[in-house]
């Protein structure tokens, strides 16, 4: 065995987590609540007391007054369950416009991209994303946007998985934790909406939130599990005629007790469950249930050490669109025993089936181009089966679009 597996969606809390109070308004600051429940001063502006999650619409909050409020007529971002509202609201009102709304490869890439927005039209733009994503804007709020360097506003809508209190999966129990800490750290001013906001708090808040934004700062909505509700319904479909269970299958009926790693989503939980139903261990896979696009950064790792073994990464199209670096690093070290497989249905499916670009990238052209001495793509099982078993018999880094 070369790692310990978890089962995904198992708690490993031993301890109860801090509940963080929300961030809120007073008079003459805006402060928010650290670690120690200490309150640090940020900006000194002239606002009146604000309430947070006064009691009002109960059922969460309509996403298309949440617009109006932002007043915002552009929005990038990555796909999120918790903004799924948000998320159909967005793709009903403007599909794919790069004039108002863009899926970005990962929030780093959206908060560029919103920021050359805000330099072209001198206006404030809208990057949404989980909580998970706040690793990847750390570099570009801090070098880019901050008022230090450039002074970019803008507002992030951050859905909060993992919030203390509220059970999750295990990789967004930390994340949850920190959310709040990270946005404080980045001096980020935070307001958290959760089913029970008014519309008139969220008003406030945005407020409260104009003269920071005049002022070249970042504001971020912290958005609770159901907290956003839309009447917008949004039917996603895609042209991939293959399901990706049965792709696994398939997959794990050549593979043996070769080891696999595999993508953040459902792909880790269909493999596990695959396994389960079959009576198989798990000692062989690893399941990358967070880190997604870090798959087949972990399989190279493993692959470059373990050379005595047939190494197989199980990727996604959404997550190696996040981190497409990491197949220039492949190609040039170039494995001979990693297998590269990637299900490109076109969609971030875990979080809803909002499209993804790599549905028209040419991703076999693409690896090449990287430097995998084989690339090729399939459409039917009759041609996955083959190229799999030659997959495990080549002595050459392959890469393999299904």
């Amino acid at each position: 065995t070369i790692w310990r597996w978890y089962t995904p969606g198992r708690s490993r809390r031993s301890s109860p987590l801090m509940r963080w109070q929300t961030v809120c308004l007073h008079k003459k600051h805006y402060a928010s609540p650290g670690v120690d429940g200490k309150r640090f001063s940020r900006y000194p502006v002239d606002m009146r007391e604000l309430p947070q999650n006064a009691k009002g619409q109960a059922k969460g909050m309509k996403v298309e007054k949440l617009t109006a409020l932002l007043g915002a007529d552009f929005y990038t971002g990555v796909p999120d369950s918790q903004l799924k509202a948000l998320c159909n609201y967005l793709m009903g009102t403007y599909g794919i416009d790069p004039k108002h709304h863009v899926i970005a490869a990962n929030e780093g890439n959206c908060t560029a991209l919103a920021a050359g927005y805000h330099l072209a039209t001198g206006k404030v733009p809208v990057v949404y994303m989980q909580n998970s994503g706040e690793g990847n804007i750390i570099n570009p709020v801090a070098s880019l946007l901050n008022e230090k360097v450039y002074g970019i506003p803008m507002i992030f809508i951050i859905g909060w998985r993992g919030e203390p209190g509220v059970h999750d999966e295990p990789q967004h129990i930390y994340q949850g934790e920190v959310t709040l800490k990270l946005l404080e750290d980045m001096g980020i001013a935070s307001y958290v909406i959760g089913k029970d906001t008014s519309d008139e708090d969220v008003a406030a808040a945005m407020s409260g939130f104009a003269p920071l934004l005049a002022q070249g700062k970042d504001v971020a909505f912290v958005i609770r599990k159901g907290a956003l509700t839309t009447d917008v319904k949004v039917a996603y479909a895609n042209a991939y005629t293959m399901r990706r269970e049965d792709v696994i299958r398939h997959i794990i009926d050549v593979t043996g007790n070769d080891p696999i790693i595999s993508t953040t989503g459902k792909a880790s939980r269909e493999l596990f469950e695959l396994r389960t139903a079959r009576g198989e261990s798990h000692r062989h896979d690893f399941l990358t249930v967070g880190s997604m696009g870090h798959s087949s950064s972990i399989a190279l790792g493993v692959a470059a050490h373990q050379p005595d073994k047939k190494v197989w990464c199980i990727d996604g199209d959404g997550a190696v669109l996040m981190h497409m670096g990491a197949m220039a690093v492949i190609g040039a070290s170039a494995p001979a025993n990693l297998v590269h497989l990637v299900i490109n249905n076109g969609a971030h499916e875990t979080v809803g089936g909002m499209p993804t670009v790599a549905a028209t990238a040419d991703l076999v052209a693409i690896a090449r181009a990287c430097g995998y001495p084989y690339a090729a793509s399939v459409s039917t099982f009759d041609s996955l089966d083959a190229e799999l078993r030659l997959a495990r018999q080549r002595a050459a880094l392959t890469f393999l679009e299904i």
